[in-house]
């Protein structure tokens, strides 16, 4: 089996060089489940730098609201509009992810 964790011998990139986005899943689960208030709460406390927007189907369906942190690709399921200024504050202020939002599937130890 293949430790993904090596390195590779593909360049190193500097994510800092990339615009920080979150993508809201707005899929009709995801809509079902409040994603729709949860891309309102973003809208609602604003990060310089940092662009919400919504996204179509991220394929992670059941397990939503998702969202998605780019560059990092960092992956936050089951988030509600009262979490939002948490993730702001921690994630996309300091840099710290938000263990018991992280979506599991991606990251298993958090």
């Amino acid at each position: 089996m293949t430790d993904i964790t090596q390195s590779s011998n593909f360049p190193k990139t500097d994510q800092s060089s990339f615009p920080r986005c979150v993508r809201v899943c707005q899929n009709r689960t995801c809509k079902k489940q409040g994603a729709a208030k949860v891309l309102a709460a973003f809208a609602a406390l604003p990060v310089p730098g940092v662009t919400v927007m919504a996204s179509g189907c991220l394929g992670q369906c059941g397990n939503g609201p998702m969202l998605l942190v780019l560059p990092e690709m960092v992956w936050y399921s089951g988030i509600l509009p009262q979490e939002v200024p948490l993730l702001v504050e921690h994630h996309l202020m300091r840099g710290q992810r938000v263990k018991q939002m992280l979506y599991y599937r991606f990251h298993p130890q958090g």
